[in-house]
Protein backbone atom coordinates (compact mmCIF):
# COMPACT_ATOMS: atom_id res chain seq x y z
CA UNK A 1 0.00 0.00 0.00
CA UNK A 2 1.51 3.26 -1.47
CA UNK A 3 0.91 5.96 2.03
CA UNK A 4 0.00 9.41 1.87
CA UNK A 5 2.18 11.96 3.30
CA UNK A 6 -0.80 14.29 4.22
CA UNK A 7 -2.81 17.34 3.24
CA UNK A 8 -0.57 20.92 3.30
CA UNK A 9 -1.77 24.25 2.84
CA UNK A 10 -2.99 25.35 -0.95
CA UNK A 11 -5.38 25.06 -3.54
CA UNK A 12 -8.60 23.38 -2.42
CA UNK A 13 -11.55 22.63 -4.55
CA UNK A 14 -15.00 22.84 -2.63
CA UNK A 15 -17.67 20.65 -2.32
CA UNK A 16 -21.28 20.93 -1.56
CA UNK A 17 -22.62 19.75 1.80
CA UNK A 18 -25.62 18.28 0.15
CA UNK A 19 -22.99 15.67 -0.85
CA UNK A 20 -21.84 14.73 2.45
CA UNK A 21 -25.73 15.07 4.09
CA UNK A 22 -27.26 13.10 0.80
CA UNK A 23 -25.13 11.56 -1.55
CA UNK A 24 -22.44 10.25 -0.12
CA UNK A 25 -24.10 7.90 2.47
CA UNK A 26 -25.92 6.33 -0.80
CA UNK A 27 -23.19 5.87 -3.07
CA UNK A 28 -21.83 1.90 -2.44
CA UNK A 29 -19.86 1.57 -5.21
CA UNK A 30 -16.23 2.72 -5.17
CA UNK A 31 -16.22 3.44 -9.07
CA UNK A 32 -19.13 5.61 -8.44
CA UNK A 33 -17.63 7.46 -5.79
CA UNK A 34 -14.31 7.63 -7.49
CA UNK A 35 -15.82 8.84 -10.42
CA UNK A 36 -18.46 11.18 -8.77
CA UNK A 37 -15.50 13.05 -6.96
CA UNK A 38 -13.24 13.34 -9.94
CA UNK A 39 -16.04 14.95 -11.86
CA UNK A 40 -16.49 17.45 -9.21
CA UNK A 41 -12.86 17.95 -8.94
CA UNK A 42 -12.99 18.82 -13.04
CA UNK A 43 -15.46 20.56 -13.57
CA UNK A 44 -14.75 23.46 -11.01
CA UNK A 45 -10.99 23.73 -12.54
CA UNK A 46 -13.04 23.90 -16.00
CA UNK A 47 -12.76 27.79 -17.55
CA UNK A 48 -15.96 27.44 -19.81
CA UNK A 49 -19.20 28.83 -18.62
CA UNK A 50 -21.31 25.32 -18.97
CA UNK A 51 -18.55 22.78 -18.56
CA UNK A 52 -18.84 19.07 -19.52
CA UNK A 53 -16.49 15.91 -20.09
CA UNK A 54 -16.65 13.05 -22.10
CA UNK A 55 -15.74 9.59 -21.09
CA UNK A 56 -12.71 10.16 -22.93
CA UNK A 57 -12.05 12.87 -20.52
CA UNK A 58 -11.79 10.16 -17.45
CA UNK A 59 -10.10 7.65 -19.51
CA UNK A 60 -7.18 9.81 -20.56
CA UNK A 61 -5.93 11.04 -17.05
CA UNK A 62 -4.09 7.88 -16.26
CA UNK A 63 -3.48 8.82 -13.03
CA UNK A 64 -7.12 9.06 -12.07
CA UNK A 65 -8.34 6.05 -14.45
CA UNK A 66 -4.99 3.76 -13.28
CA UNK A 67 -7.28 3.41 -9.79
CA UNK A 68 -9.78 2.06 -11.20
CA UNK A 69 -8.92 -1.27 -12.41
CA UNK A 70 -5.40 -2.71 -12.82
CA UNK A 71 -5.51 -3.82 -16.78
CA UNK A 72 -7.13 -1.66 -19.73
CA UNK A 73 -9.99 -3.83 -20.29
CA UNK A 74 -10.99 -3.69 -16.93
CA UNK A 75 -10.76 0.22 -16.53
CA UNK A 76 -12.51 0.71 -19.68
CA UNK A 77 -15.41 -1.55 -18.17
CA UNK A 78 -15.38 -0.07 -14.40
CA UNK A 79 -15.68 3.56 -15.83
CA UNK A 80 -18.41 2.66 -17.75
CA UNK A 81 -20.38 1.16 -15.14
CA UNK A 82 -19.07 3.99 -13.11
CA UNK A 83 -20.42 6.79 -15.14
CA UNK A 84 -23.82 4.49 -15.66
CA UNK A 85 -24.33 4.22 -12.14
CA UNK A 86 -23.53 7.86 -11.46
CA UNK A 87 -26.28 8.68 -14.16
CA UNK A 88 -28.66 6.70 -12.86
CA UNK A 89 -28.23 8.20 -9.54
CA UNK A 90 -28.98 11.76 -11.08
CA UNK A 91 -25.24 12.86 -9.72
CA UNK A 92 -24.25 13.57 -13.44
CA UNK A 93 -26.30 14.28 -16.83
CA UNK A 94 -25.32 13.05 -19.83
CA UNK A 95 -26.94 14.09 -23.24
CA UNK A 96 -25.59 13.29 -26.85
CA UNK A 97 -23.74 15.98 -28.83
CA UNK A 98 -24.20 16.62 -32.75
CA UNK A 99 -21.76 13.97 -33.21
CA UNK A 100 -23.18 11.91 -30.93
CA UNK A 101 -20.58 12.05 -28.27
CA UNK A 102 -22.24 10.94 -24.63
CA UNK A 103 -21.17 14.43 -22.63
CA UNK A 104 -21.54 14.39 -19.19
CA UNK A 105 -22.75 17.71 -16.88
CA UNK A 106 -23.01 17.87 -13.00
CA UNK A 107 -26.17 18.11 -11.96
CA UNK A 108 -26.25 21.69 -11.24
CA UNK A 109 -28.47 24.46 -12.71
CA UNK A 110 -25.62 25.24 -15.13
CA UNK A 111 -25.41 21.70 -15.92
CA UNK A 112 -29.30 21.28 -16.43
CA UNK A 113 -30.14 24.40 -18.46
CA UNK A 114 -26.92 23.07 -20.97
CA UNK A 115 -28.40 19.52 -21.22
CA UNK A 116 -31.96 21.05 -21.98
CA UNK A 117 -30.32 23.79 -24.48
CA UNK A 118 -28.39 20.87 -26.24
CA UNK A 119 -31.72 18.34 -26.76
CA UNK A 120 -33.59 21.58 -28.30
CA UNK A 121 -31.51 22.22 -30.18
CA UNK A 122 -30.54 26.44 -28.78
CA UNK A 123 -26.63 25.40 -28.30
CA UNK A 124 -23.97 23.33 -28.70
CA UNK A 125 -20.31 23.25 -26.93
CA UNK A 126 -17.57 24.28 -28.89
CA UNK A 127 -15.67 21.98 -31.25
CA UNK A 128 -12.42 23.57 -30.26
CA UNK A 129 -9.97 21.37 -27.95
CA UNK A 130 -10.32 22.29 -24.57
CA UNK A 131 -7.36 23.05 -21.93
CA UNK A 132 -7.23 20.03 -19.91
CA UNK A 133 -6.49 19.71 -16.43
CA UNK A 134 -5.45 16.51 -15.02
CA UNK A 135 -4.18 14.46 -11.50
CA UNK A 136 -0.82 15.46 -10.73
CA UNK A 137 1.72 14.63 -7.83
CA UNK A 138 4.04 17.04 -8.94
CA UNK A 139 4.41 19.59 -5.65
CA UNK A 140 4.49 23.15 -6.09
CA UNK A 141 7.50 24.91 -6.32
CA UNK A 142 9.33 26.58 -3.51
CA UNK A 143 7.82 30.04 -4.46
CA UNK A 144 4.88 29.29 -5.42
CA UNK A 145 4.44 27.10 -2.10
CA UNK A 146 5.94 30.47 0.11
CA UNK A 147 3.75 32.87 -1.86
CA UNK A 148 0.41 30.51 -1.53
CA UNK A 149 1.20 30.03 2.43
CA UNK A 150 3.42 32.78 3.48
CA UNK A 151 3.34 35.93 1.69
CA UNK A 152 4.47 38.08 -1.18
CA UNK A 153 8.25 37.55 -2.92
CA UNK A 154 10.49 40.01 -3.16
CA UNK A 155 13.41 39.42 -5.47
CA UNK A 156 16.11 39.42 -2.50
CA UNK A 157 14.00 36.69 -0.99
CA UNK A 158 13.59 35.18 -4.35
CA UNK A 159 17.78 34.44 -3.87
CA UNK A 160 17.31 33.47 -0.49
CA UNK A 161 14.72 30.35 -1.29
CA UNK A 162 16.65 29.98 -4.73
CA UNK A 163 19.91 29.10 -2.38
CA UNK A 164 17.61 27.13 0.19
CA UNK A 165 16.27 25.14 -2.51
CA UNK A 166 19.67 24.46 -3.64
CA UNK A 167 20.52 23.13 0.06
CA UNK A 168 17.74 21.29 1.73
CA UNK A 169 15.52 18.83 0.34
CA UNK A 170 11.97 19.99 -1.16
CA UNK A 171 10.60 17.89 1.83
CA UNK A 172 12.57 19.81 4.74
CA UNK A 173 11.39 23.06 2.95
CA UNK A 174 7.87 22.11 2.95
CA UNK A 175 7.36 20.72 6.28
CA UNK A 176 9.13 23.77 7.09
CA UNK A 177 6.88 25.56 5.65
CA UNK A 178 3.53 24.07 7.00
CA UNK A 179 5.27 24.17 10.53
CA UNK A 180 5.11 28.22 9.76
CA UNK A 181 1.82 28.25 8.99
CA UNK A 182 0.77 26.03 11.92
CA UNK A 183 2.04 28.08 14.40
CA UNK A 184 1.14 31.80 12.45
CA UNK A 185 4.69 32.90 12.26
CA UNK A 186 4.66 33.27 8.72
CA UNK A 187 8.51 34.52 7.77
CA UNK A 188 10.76 33.55 5.55
CA UNK A 189 13.55 33.95 9.04
CA UNK A 190 11.66 31.71 11.34
CA UNK A 191 11.38 29.32 8.07
CA UNK A 192 15.27 28.91 7.52
CA UNK A 193 15.96 28.81 11.29
CA UNK A 194 14.00 25.42 11.14
CA UNK A 195 16.12 24.25 8.47
CA UNK A 196 19.31 24.93 9.77
CA UNK A 197 18.27 23.76 12.95
CA UNK A 198 17.64 20.38 10.95
CA UNK A 199 20.76 20.34 8.86
CA UNK A 200 22.66 20.56 12.42
CA UNK A 201 21.11 17.47 13.59
CA UNK A 202 20.76 15.68 10.56
CA UNK A 203 17.17 15.65 10.37
CA UNK A 204 15.99 12.57 8.11
CA UNK A 205 12.43 13.32 6.50
CA UNK A 206 11.74 9.46 6.82
CA UNK A 207 12.40 9.48 10.92
CA UNK A 208 9.02 9.45 13.11
CA UNK A 209 6.82 12.21 13.09
CA UNK A 210 7.76 12.97 16.52
CA UNK A 211 10.91 14.93 15.05
CA UNK A 212 8.67 17.01 13.64
CA UNK A 213 6.51 17.81 16.69
CA UNK A 214 9.98 18.55 18.40
CA UNK A 215 11.07 20.93 16.04
CA UNK A 216 7.17 22.78 16.54
CA UNK A 217 7.92 22.89 20.37
CA UNK A 218 11.08 23.73 20.15
CA UNK A 219 11.02 27.07 17.27
CA UNK A 220 7.14 27.74 18.97
CA UNK A 221 8.63 30.94 21.00
CA UNK A 222 10.56 32.34 18.08
CA UNK A 223 10.19 35.72 17.18
CA UNK A 224 11.48 37.66 14.10
CA UNK A 225 13.56 40.57 15.08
Amino acid sequence: MTTFKGFSAGPVTPLPDVFFGELLPQINHLGELKVTLYALWKLDHSEEDFPYLRESDFAADERFSSGLAATPEDIESTLSESLKRALERGTLLGVDSSEGERLYFLNSPKGRAAVAAIRRGDWQPQKSYRADTVLAAERPNIYQLYERNVGVLTPMLAESLKDAEDEYPSEWIEEAIRIAVEKNVRNWRYIEAILRRWQERGYDVRKDRRDIEESRQEYSNWEDD
